[in-house]
């Protein structure tokens, strides 16, 4: 298990299109990959789940990843929400 806390910083939040290139990134990644907002477990292969999150701005998250990749996975993702998913 690996996992590294971030601050989603993008005006949106995980919302549409982020959401959409977020669970496009986990989906590349064999481990089993969490969201943790408020103690409550996100699935991030699900564009369903991140959408139903609410994970809005300033929101502070747990990426989590069980697995072969769970590094590459969590530091992958971390750094496409601090790269604010290329919208700014």
């Amino acid at each position: 298990m690996f996992s590294k806390e971030v601050t989603i910083l993008n005006a949106t939040g995980l919302h549409a299109r982020p959401a959409s290139m977020f669970v496009q990134e986990a989906g590349k990644y064999k481990s089993e990959i969490n969201v943790i907002k408020d103690g409550k477990k996100i699935n991030a292969k699900s564009i369903m789940g991140i959408m139903a999150g609410g994970i809005s701005k300033d929101t502070v998250v747990t990426v989590e990843a069980d697995g072969e990749d769970e590094e590459q996975a969590v530091n992958a993702l971390v750094e496409l929400i601090e790269s604010k998913f290329g919208e700014e």
